[in-house]
């Protein structure tokens, strides 16, 4: 059992954070209000303090979510199609590589037309340069 102490003085949350405690087989949290829990808990019961970014909330709830969503959809047959997740932001410290659907023409916006080839080695060649070029774009420091 895990029992976490969800606070803005905690190790900041992260993908790896989840993976992680997805493996726990019970998880206990522990949620502040206003000022805070008393330091006793974060002393002697809570075995991980965790923060969700670097920022301030009224509650303890929020970040609960947050960590619950995150934690749970790694556990082993919650996702309908567990691969899927292989290739998500962060899994390869890469953002994820832009998402198109139906119709392939929206208002002249049109789906790359790599997506439709149906070149299954060309797409996959273009979803990864599509990840890195936004990685580096927006969240360069995920590149190492």
């Amino acid at each position: 059992t895990s029992i976490i102490l969800l606070t803005p003085q905690g190790v900041k949350f992260g993908q790896n954070i989840a993976q992680g405690l997805s493996k726990s087989n019970h998880l206990i949290l522990i949620c502040g209000h206003y000022e805070g829990i008393d330091e006793r808990v974060r002393e002697y019961l809570s075995t991980y303090s965790i923060s969700i970014g670097d920022y301030i909330l009224t509650c303890g709830e929020l970040p609960a979510m947050v960590l619950i969503d995150s934690v749970v959809r790694l556990v082993p047959g919650v996702l309908g199609d567990e691969g899927s997740i292989k290739f998500e932001s962060f899994t390869e410290n890469l953002l994820e590589y832009p998402q198109y659907t139906r119709p392939p023409d929206y208002m002249g916006m049109k789906v790359p037309d790599v997506l439709l080839s149906g070149d299954h080695e060309n797409i996959e060649k273009w979803k990864k340069e599509q990840s890195i070029k936004r990685t580096k774009k927006t969240r360069p420091d995920l590149l190492k």
